[in-house]
């Protein structure tokens, strides 16, 4: 049997008011193009398939055209709410999405009341158990929530979550593929740093003693970066579709590959996806921009700059947008001495604000304001004083 492994689509995001749905719907043709190339048996998809739990209709539309052709395509899906996602949405639409051959699950359910997925392909018979991305707030009493410490919670939640995978479990048969599907995070996974940080630490890392030993695979989506978490059984991350952010600059992307039949272990192939605007992040020296910038003037993807300064330099952005009108991110660097230089401690009486203001300029910036720029402030700090506190 032969599955697809694919999660963090997160359609609908953007980068710096760069709209990346058009990234990720070619990313989602590759797949369908490999999965019909692949002669692929099934599909799992484990969270965050938008980026928004009320994601724009224009996103909407490339997660449904795209299951619609994996209908076409004769290939089933199990797909799981992430962190990302409305769970209540993906219930509400539970029902249509069967109609395209699509198990959603929105919300974490034991295996009796529809966690645990039965498929049969064209290969035999294949049992998702499904764990939807669960919040503490879902799988701890009140009495944890207020009561307990941040290490009893942490323990609580991760007993709860091991409780429910035992449950799930309990459907794996011998004379079927049995695989685990969840949204969450690991201890040890490496992170992209473009995750919810919330969501990726403390109360909701899960640990490897956690991971049922009955599954053939255990497929993870939450964390961006693809990568095998190094236990038994097989267990890996998929990792996003893009590079989501600049965390995840030149990093590969893709989706896993699994072959599987029943009782045997998983072999896993990484099959790496085409970026059609990978990010990049560059750094240089004031002295040296323009001849950097230059070198990555028809670079194809998005930038992000890290300029080195002593002090700051009026018009920046404008700069090096001159010159690489895909860079998204400009950030100046600046020696630690900048900010730690030592004030002269004065009490308000003796403070003239126009004089502070010409101070603070010339510092930043290396020269002195322009009178018409000094009138201005003038006028907004007189606004400022005379107007009335209110209450």
């Amino acid at each position: 049997m032969r599955i697809i492994h694919t999660a963090d689509w997160h359609l609908g995001r953007r980068l710096k008011g760069v709209d990346r749905t058009r990234e990720i719907a070619g990313a989602l043709e590759q797949i369908l193009h490999h999965a019909k190339e692949l002669d692929v048996d099934a599909m799992l998809i484990a969270g965050d398939i938008f980026d928004i739990p009320n994601p724009p209709a224009y996103a909407e539309k490339v997660a449904y055209q795209f299951f619609y052709q994996l209908q076409e395509a004769g290939i089933p899906a199990v797909a799981i709410a992430g962190n990302h996602d409305s769970a209540t949405r993906i219930d509400g639409l539970a029902h249509l999405l069967s109609l395209a051959g699509v198990r959603a699950l929105g919300k974490p359910r034991l295996a009796d009341d529809g966690g645990a997925v039965i498929l049969n392909t064209k290969s035999g018979k294949l049992c998702v158990g499904a764990l939807p991305f669960a919040s503490e707030r879902r799988m701890l009493n009140a009495h944890a929530l207020w009561h307990q410490n941040d290490e009893q919670q942490r323990q609580s939640y991760r007993e709860v979550v091991g409780e429910v995978f035992a449950d799930l479990t309990s459907w794996f048969k011998e004379k079927q593929v049995n695989i685990l599907m969840g949204h969450m995070a690991m201890d040890g996974a490496k992170l992209a740093q473009s995750e919810v940080a919330y969501y990726t630490r403390d109360t909701y890392a899960i640990s490897r003693q956690t991971l049922p030993p009955e599954a053939q695979y255990i497929a993870l989506g939450h964390i961006h970066v693809p990568q095998q978490i190094r236990t038994s059984p097989p267990t890996y991350y998929s990792g996003s579709l893009i590079q989501i952010d600049f965390g995840e600059a030149e990093q590969e992307k893709g989706f896993y590959l699994i072959e599987v039949e029943p009782g045997e272990p998983a072999q896993v192939e990484f099959i790496p996806l085409i970026c059609q605007r990978p990010l990049k992040v560059i750094r240089c020296t004031g002295d040296s921009l323009d001849e950097t910038l230059e070198a990555q003037q028809y670079y194809p993807g998005f930038l992000k700059v890290i300029v080195e300064l002593d002090s700051p330099v009026l018009g920046l952005a404008d700069r090096v947008r001159q010159i690489c009108p895909q860079a998204l991110q400009i950030q100046p660097f600046y020696p630690d001495s900048f900010f730690q230089r030592p004030q002269p401690t004065r009490s308000s009486a003796e403070l003239d604000p126009v004089q502070e203001f010409r101070n603070y300029y010339q510092e930043r910036l290396g020269y002195s304001p322009d009178p018409a720029v000094e009138r201005e402030f003038k006028n907004l700090y007189k606004k400022l004083r005379e107007k009335k506190p209110v209450g």
